[in-house]
């Protein structure tokens, strides 16, 4: 079997040196470039060099739990790499025992190489030691927990739909429908900005004629799905609360309650914009946030805290409406992250389903914890482009 290498990508800092701290480090395959885990850590008051050390630490701990046989560490911290290498003295007390628990680590491995990189080529080490310092200067920060740090490829923590669909009861066996309680995601009907393939996050922007059309067939075809609901649910947002007003008129008699917590991702600077002038303007920024739902856009929100924000909605609505069916009205990314919990799919999942505009996606949710996704995407009642 061929030696696994891997490369650490590791950085870290302080607002003020010495200042609210924090480190952030990202292992990938040598080959392929692919995130293989993430590890970002606030550390209270700490020094540059500390933090940047810290990083160290925990990308090489990261490769040594991947059973990595050849580490290439990648910093753009020239004192942390001399000194790693044997060409600077460590002359700070503080720093010898931090480099003696680099070297143990380094130990550990057939071969670990030093190379210093330029800080442009460790973006995504440096997003995520940013959002540690800014956790660490009391900032709100959309990162999952530095106490539970999560690979890229695994579900983000405290981010499941109801009970972990990781633990929740395996069976073949089926289950009475009755008993479940049954949500019907919708995403609202389609807007300027769908069409035109821009990022709409906060802005209110209103469904475009097309998009009314498709929020009443989508009444309809719910109607069909569902004769008794017990409640229609909505992001406060316009293009959400006009796609909900025409579902329960269809199913009559059925008040539509906003939601906060269903509202879009918060796409910070890059709200309005299309993809292509977010790639050319923030590339960088990009690639950290496609490589990790830890990283936010630019002044936005990472999609581990939508996560975490939807998983308070679903998670309340099997105890609030037990065995009933229930509507929810949302965006494109909330229902992405609680289809994605719902099948205790990886992160990729996101980047890799598509939701079309006034789709239609159906899951039972038992009180036992068992889950059953039955449709994703259900567009057959749609008029023709």
């Amino acid at each position: 079997m061929a030696p696994r290498v891997v490369v650490v990508e590791a950085d870290g800092g302080s607002r003020g040196n010495p200042g609210p701290a924090g480190y952030g480090a990202v292992v990938r395959d040598a080959e392929t470039g692919e995130v293989l885990a993430e590890r970002a850590e606030s550390l209270g008051t700490a020094t540059n060099n500390v933090a940047e050390y810290q990083g160290l630490i925990a990308g090489l701990r990261a490769a040594a739990e991947l059973d990595a046989s050849e580490v290439d560490v990648r910093m753009d911290s020239k004192l942390v790499v001399e000194q790693m290498c044997g060409r600077w003295q460590i002359k700070h007390p503080g720093l010898r025992p931090l480099a003696a628990q680099a070297a143990a680590l380094v130990g550990r491995f057939g071969a670990v190489r030093f190379t210093w990189i330029p800080r442009e080529e460790n973006r995504h080490a440096d997003a995520l030691a940013n959002a540690a310092m800014d956790a660490a200067a009391g900032r709100p920060t959309p990162t999952a927990s530095p106490s539970a740090p999560a690979s890229a490829s695994a579900p983000a923590a405290g981010a499941s739909t109801g009970s972990d669909p990781a633990t929740a009861p395996a069976s073949w066996e089926p289950r009475p429908s009755f008993t479940a309680t049954r949500l019907i995601l919708v995403r609202h009907g389609e807007t300027a900005y769908t069409e035109q393939g821009r990022y709409s996050g906060r802005g209110d922007v209103p469904l475009s004629e097309r998009g009314r059309a498709q929020a009443a067939a989508t009444g309809t075809r719910v109607a069909a799905l569902a004769p008794s609901v017990a409640a229609v649910l909505s992001s406060p947002l316009s293009r959400c609360t006009a796609t909900a007003a025409a579902i329960a008129d269809a199913i009559g008699d059925v008040p539509v309650r906003t939601e906060a917590d269903l509202i879009e991702c918060d796409f910070g600077q890059w709200e309005g914009r299309t993809f292509a002038e977010v790639r050319q303007q923030w590339p960088g920024e990009m690639d950290a946030w496609l490589a990790s739902p830890r990283i936010a856009p630019p002044g936005g929100e990472s999609f581990t805290h939508v996560a975490e924000r939807v998983h308070r909605v679903v998670n309340a609505l099997p105890k609030a409406y037990p065995g009933e069916t229930v509507v929810v009205v949302s965006h494109v990314s909330p229902i992405k992250l609680a289809l994605r919990d719902a099948l205790a799919a990886t992160d990729g999942f996101l980047h890799r389903l598509f939701l079309d505009a006034a789709g239609i996606s159906v899951l039972d949710l038992w009180p036992d914890g068992g889950i059953a996704v039955r449709t994703v995407n259900d567009t057959a009642h749609l008029p023709a482009a």
